[in-house]
């Protein structure tokens, strides 16, 4: 216990603690943290073995980006429930940040797949996928409704849900299946918005798990209407029931320049049709 009650130089202390001497000064200094005991002759400090968990708590709270005016505050009147409430509140800022990572991580693997799409896709084939359940902000709109309006609809809901950046999210738009068998090919009904660290609750659409066809089509929208009729003959050849809601999302506009070069990925629930 004797080598516990030896005084220890601050390069020592500071090696021991991974910090630079400078910064054991400069807390000096703004009276932060002092040293056990100053050298009466030339002015050197010295550290005792038992403040070493105080430095490493300033270290703690210094890493979590606590500013400096609040650590001293807390130096000040120490005592377990001011750090117990201290580290409950960087513990949900962590939360938060853990949170906006793992979404900006979703965002990146969703673009990277969309890469790997676009460099091994035929835009010519129509296959059948296996997608999981996923949770979606829709919006509703209308062939009445303008451009500037979808706009507007759009950003209150990004803002409803706190989306910081429109590249945390992917956007598409919704037509009805039954809008499709009907030949109104233009007869969009709802935007989508997913948000990938969105919880799921009352009011927003759920996608179903399961089978869905997928398509693509290349240039000018003017043009799926073409692609649909051909989604539709190839479901009827194969069997194949469409529910619910055709999804539609751009998955190139970050490496293009022309619409003409715009492609559209589409994709529909299927189930296989009952036996007549």
């Amino acid at each position: 216990m004797r080598e516990k009650n030896r005084l220890l130089t601050i390069g020592q202390f500071a090696a021991v603690h991974g910090v630079n001497k400078k910064t054991l000064m400069w807390y000096d200094e703004i009276g932060l943290f002092k040293p056990a005991a100053v050298s009466s002759e030339n002015g050197y400090r010295f550290y005792s073995y038992h403040q070493s968990p105080v430095l490493e708590t300033i270290l703690l709270l210094r890493e979590l980006d606590v500013p400096i005016h609040d650590i001293q505050a807390f130096m000040k009147n120490r005592s377990a429930d001011s750090l117990k409430c201290l580290l409950e509140e960087k513990t949900a800022d962590l939360d938060r940040q853990i949170a906006h990572l793992q979404a900006v991580r979703t965002t990146l693997c969703t673009h990277r797949q969309n890469m790997e799409t676009l460099l091994t896709m035929d835009l010519s084939e129509i296959n059948i996928i296996e997608k999981k359940e996923r949770c979606l902000v829709t919006v509703e709109i209308g062939k009445t409704v303008s451009f500037e309006e979808k706009v507007e609809l759009i950003t209150a809901e990004t803002e409803k849900y706190h989306l910081g950046r429109l590249h945390d999210a992917s956007y598409g738009s919704m037509i009805p299946v039954s809008s499709l068998q009907a030949g109104n090919y233009d007869d969009y009904s709802r935007l989508f918005i997913e948000i990938p660290r969105l919880p799921y609750e009352a009011g927003l659409h759920i996608t179903p798990g399961g089978s869905y066809l997928r398509a693509f089509h290349k240039g000018d929208w003017g043009g799926i209407p073409k692609r649909y009729q051909e989604i539709l003959a190839y479901a009827k050849r194969h069997g194949l029931k469409l529910q619910g809601f055709s999804y539609e999302t751009g998955i190139n506009e970050t490496v293009i320049d022309r619409i003409e070069d715009y492609i559209v990925q589409i994709e529909i629930p299927v189930s296989k049709a009952a036996p007549r």
